[in-house]
């Protein structure tokens, strides 16, 4: 039987490197952003390398959940496929949440508002997902009656193995160390748009060590920033704790 692992996420976070450091389990496969066709063909929201993106996947939101609760790619005892939250517009069922397992992972808006800004001239709470994000955890609360785990990816990058073992062990999968390191370079599971968004997880071989951020935001920028903090921060509330005696190494 397979384990299906939905992570969801907004964009400018961690998201591409924990699929790398899933991807690199030798018991799984990895799916990378199933709905973003079927969400810029539902929104008509105008995406860098929107063309691409429409041609490389199923369009049908229908088609997409019944593949990714189907069969897992080769067999794998593991299916981690990796969300954006900014993708499940209205349109968009939820009925397969239940044959999935969930993980939601978070980020500091300030520090994904100045991220994202480096890749768009411009950036709104709707295409940071923060909301959206909270939406679809009481969603998962309410339709399997159980909490799914929550990721801070500062907590990650200060601490890889031990959140790694926290996640997987929320899961109720088994920690492997494979998922600490990766080759670099690109992988045929990568999406059409990994070439506008992946340079740098394509360069990375883990991931990358923290250090605290200096940032600085425009008014509208911060502006952004602020109108996410309130999802940000709810769901902060039920991040993983991190066990302090499983540093890597």
């Amino acid at each position: 039987m397979t384990t299906r692992i939905a992570m969801w996420s907004g964009p400018r976070n961690i998201s591409t490197a924990m699929m790398r450091a899933w991807e690199n389990r030798p018991d799984t496969s990895v799916s990378d952003e199933p709905f973003y066709a079927a969400y810029l063909a539902l929104s008509d929201t105008n995406h860098p390398m929107h063309d691409a993106v429409l041609a490389s996947q199923p369009r049908d939101w229908r088609k997409v959940a019944a593949a990714i609760t189907g069969p897992a790619p080769d067999g794998a005892p593991i299916w981690f496929q990796k969300h954006m939250t900014h993708h499940m517009v209205s349109q968009i069922g939820r009925d397969w949440f239940g044959d999935v397992r969930h993980a939601f992972l978070i980020r500091d808006p300030v520090q994904v508002v100045a991220s994202y800004a480096n890749k768009r001239e411009t950036v709104t709470p709707l295409d940071l997902g923060y909301d959206l994000q909270a939406e679809l955890f009481d969603e998962v609360v309410a339709r399997t009656r159980q909490t799914p785990p929550v990721l801070e990816s500062s907590d990650v990058l200060r601490n890889p193995k031990g959140a790694l073992t926290a996640l997987c062990g929320a899961l109720d999968v088994p920690f492997d160390p494979a998922m600490l390191s990766w080759p670099a370079g690109p992988r045929s599971s990568d999406g059409v748009w990994a070439t506008h968004w992946y340079a740098s997880v394509e360069a990375s071989t883990g991931f990358r060590p923290w250090k605290k951020p200096s940032i600085t935001l425009d008014a509208d920028q911060d502006a952004v920033a602020q109108a996410c903090q309130g999802a940000y921060r709810r769901l902060s509330r039920f991040r993983l704790e991190i066990p302090g005696d499983l540093a890597e190494g």
